[in-house]
Protein backbone atom coordinates (compact mmCIF):
# COMPACT_ATOMS: atom_id res chain seq x y z
CA UNK A 1 0.00 0.00 0.00
CA UNK A 2 1.96 3.34 -1.31
CA UNK A 3 1.14 6.28 0.87
CA UNK A 4 1.82 9.76 1.05
CA UNK A 5 2.78 13.10 3.00
CA UNK A 6 0.35 15.42 3.53
CA UNK A 7 0.66 19.44 4.15
CA UNK A 8 2.08 20.22 7.63
CA UNK A 9 2.89 16.84 8.29
CA UNK A 10 6.04 15.60 9.19
CA UNK A 11 7.75 12.99 7.38
CA UNK A 12 6.35 10.34 10.07
CA UNK A 13 2.53 11.32 9.16
CA UNK A 14 1.08 9.77 6.24
CA UNK A 15 -2.49 9.67 5.14
CA UNK A 16 -3.54 5.71 3.66
CA UNK A 17 -3.99 6.18 -0.40
CA UNK A 18 -7.61 6.01 -0.38
CA UNK A 19 -8.19 9.53 1.06
CA UNK A 20 -10.27 10.29 4.09
CA UNK A 21 -11.93 7.45 6.73
CA UNK A 22 -15.19 7.29 5.96
CA UNK A 23 -16.30 8.42 9.85
CA UNK A 24 -14.66 11.26 8.66
CA UNK A 25 -16.08 12.00 5.78
CA UNK A 26 -19.55 11.51 7.41
CA UNK A 27 -18.60 13.89 10.25
CA UNK A 28 -17.76 16.42 7.90
CA UNK A 29 -21.14 15.75 6.00
CA UNK A 30 -23.37 16.66 9.57
CA UNK A 31 -21.11 19.55 9.79
CA UNK A 32 -21.69 20.94 6.34
CA UNK A 33 -25.85 20.21 7.04
CA UNK A 34 -25.76 22.18 10.26
CA UNK A 35 -23.92 25.44 8.42
CA UNK A 36 -26.24 25.68 5.92
CA UNK A 37 -29.17 25.02 8.05
CA UNK A 38 -27.84 28.36 10.31
CA UNK A 39 -27.54 30.04 7.09
CA UNK A 40 -30.94 29.33 5.51
CA UNK A 41 -32.56 29.71 8.87
CA UNK A 42 -30.70 32.93 9.85
CA UNK A 43 -32.08 34.60 5.77
CA UNK A 44 -35.47 33.54 6.36
CA UNK A 45 -35.46 34.52 9.94
CA UNK A 46 -34.05 38.73 8.45
CA UNK A 47 -36.81 37.94 5.68
CA UNK A 48 -39.84 37.50 8.28
CA UNK A 49 -38.36 40.02 10.98
CA UNK A 50 -37.75 42.75 8.62
CA UNK A 51 -39.63 45.71 9.02
CA UNK A 52 -41.84 46.33 5.89
CA UNK A 53 -41.98 50.19 4.75
CA UNK A 54 -44.97 51.88 4.39
CA UNK A 55 -47.62 51.72 1.50
CA UNK A 56 -48.61 54.74 0.69
CA UNK A 57 -52.43 54.86 -1.11
CA UNK A 58 -53.46 57.27 -3.43
CA UNK A 59 -56.91 57.12 -2.34
CA UNK A 60 -57.33 60.50 -0.66
CA UNK A 61 -58.92 60.05 2.83
CA UNK A 62 -61.26 62.38 4.52
CA UNK A 63 -61.62 62.32 8.35
CA UNK A 64 -64.66 63.35 9.76
CA UNK A 65 -64.12 66.59 12.30
CA UNK A 66 -66.17 66.93 15.14
CA UNK A 67 -66.29 69.87 16.88
CA UNK A 68 -67.33 68.56 20.42
CA UNK A 69 -67.62 71.33 23.85
CA UNK A 70 -65.62 70.34 26.20
CA UNK A 71 -66.02 71.77 29.68
CA UNK A 72 -63.40 74.69 30.69
CA UNK A 73 -62.97 74.52 34.21
CA UNK A 74 -61.50 77.77 35.35
CA UNK A 75 -58.59 77.04 38.01
CA UNK A 76 -59.80 78.05 41.07
CA UNK A 77 -56.80 79.10 43.40
CA UNK A 78 -56.42 76.68 47.03
CA UNK A 79 -58.23 78.40 49.97
CA UNK A 80 -56.00 80.18 52.10
CA UNK A 81 -55.60 79.04 55.77
CA UNK A 82 -57.58 82.20 56.90
CA UNK A 83 -60.60 80.77 54.37
CA UNK A 84 -60.34 77.51 55.98
CA UNK A 85 -60.86 78.42 59.35
CA UNK A 86 -63.75 80.44 59.11
CA UNK A 87 -65.57 77.58 57.04
CA UNK A 88 -64.76 75.57 59.88
CA UNK A 89 -65.83 78.62 62.29
CA UNK A 90 -69.39 78.19 60.35
CA UNK A 91 -70.08 74.61 60.46
CA UNK A 92 -69.15 74.24 56.44
CA UNK A 93 -67.98 71.27 54.79
CA UNK A 94 -65.38 70.84 51.93
CA UNK A 95 -66.32 68.65 49.65
CA UNK A 96 -64.06 67.03 46.89
CA UNK A 97 -65.42 68.00 43.31
CA UNK A 98 -63.63 65.40 41.48
CA UNK A 99 -64.67 62.56 43.95
CA UNK A 100 -68.07 63.57 45.14
CA UNK A 101 -66.71 63.04 48.68
CA UNK A 102 -66.84 66.18 51.75
CA UNK A 103 -65.77 65.77 54.87
CA UNK A 104 -66.12 68.13 58.01
CA UNK A 105 -62.73 67.91 59.20
CA UNK A 106 -59.37 66.22 59.04
CA UNK A 107 -55.85 66.53 56.85
CA UNK A 108 -58.26 67.03 53.05
CA UNK A 109 -60.26 69.07 54.95
CA UNK A 110 -59.77 72.71 52.02
CA UNK A 111 -56.60 70.34 50.38
CA UNK A 112 -57.86 69.04 47.47
CA UNK A 113 -56.96 70.30 44.42
CA UNK A 114 -60.60 70.54 43.18
CA UNK A 115 -63.42 70.94 46.10
CA UNK A 116 -65.54 73.87 47.87
CA UNK A 117 -66.63 74.53 51.00
CA UNK A 118 -71.10 74.46 51.37
CA UNK A 119 -73.27 73.24 53.93
CA UNK A 120 -73.71 69.33 54.79
CA UNK A 121 -77.27 70.03 53.72
CA UNK A 122 -75.75 71.65 50.05
CA UNK A 123 -73.72 68.77 49.88
CA UNK A 124 -75.77 65.87 50.56
CA UNK A 125 -78.45 67.27 48.12
CA UNK A 126 -75.73 67.84 45.41
CA UNK A 127 -75.24 63.76 45.77
CA UNK A 128 -72.06 64.04 47.47
CA UNK A 129 -70.68 61.25 50.22
CA UNK A 130 -70.32 61.61 53.71
CA UNK A 131 -66.42 61.12 54.19
CA UNK A 132 -65.55 57.75 56.31
CA UNK A 133 -64.12 58.17 59.67
CA UNK A 134 -61.48 55.74 60.75
CA UNK A 135 -61.68 54.20 63.66
CA UNK A 136 -59.63 54.87 66.66
CA UNK A 137 -56.72 51.96 66.32
CA UNK A 138 -56.33 49.94 70.09
CA UNK A 139 -54.14 51.29 71.98
CA UNK A 140 -51.48 48.18 72.40
CA UNK A 141 -50.33 47.66 75.74
CA UNK A 142 -47.13 47.79 76.58
CA UNK A 143 -45.36 44.65 78.42
CA UNK A 144 -44.02 45.34 81.86
CA UNK A 145 -41.18 42.77 83.36
CA UNK A 146 -41.26 42.02 86.83
CA UNK A 147 -38.01 43.29 88.77
CA UNK A 148 -36.40 40.34 90.86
Amino acid sequence: MAERAYCGAGKDRTLPQGGPSPERILGDLISMKKLIAAFVLAAFATVGFAQTPATTTTEKTTTKTTTEKKKVVAAVPAPTAQEIADAKAKGMVWVNTSSKIYCKEGKNYGKTKQGKFMTEDEAKAAGNTAAKVPAAKPVAKKKTTAAK
